[in-house]
């Protein structure tokens, strides 16, 4: 097993530099065929989300766009993710409210998880998730 770090999502993602995505790919279609096995972790996931979301970076791609990019590499055969449920689920709420960023929806998620109703915080947001209840300290 090898770790899958955030560049190599990138590369493959966004196809800057031809050669990598080729490369990346082919290592994806091995982890597709069990061939490979690769770990990654919920520090990648976030930072290829933000990367792809910035106004900062040349990609700029909405949030339904990054899911459905992403989505595809995290449920290959061969990718090993703790918790890769929670994952899925925060690509789908992330898709779905636009007004989140990836770790809100990711936090989400997490508390969907945990039955967790109720989130202590400072960012509004929360309140337009349905079923979910913001408190501030």
């Amino acid at each position: 097993m090898r770790f899958l770090d955030t560049n190599v999502i990138l590369r493959y993602l966004t196809r800057d530099d031809e050669a990598k995505a080729q490369a990346c790919y082919e290592l994806f279609q091995q982890a597709k065929l069990g061939e490979e096995e690769l770990f990654t972790s919920e520090a990648v996931i976030t930072e290829v989300a933000y990367v792809l979301s910035s106004p900062r970076a040349p990609y700029r791609l909405g949030h339904e766009e990054i899911r459905a990019r992403l989505l595809p590499i995290l449920t290959l055969r061969g990718v090993r993710l703790l918790q890769k449920r929670v994952y899925v689920r925060a690509l789908d709420i992330y898709a779905s409210a636009p007004f989140l960023d990836f770790e809100d929806a990711l936090s989400v998620a997490h508390m969907e998880r945990q039955g967790i109703t109720e989130i202590v915080s400072y960012d509004r947001g929360f309140v337009r998730i349905p079923g979910l209840q913001r408190a501030e300290p």
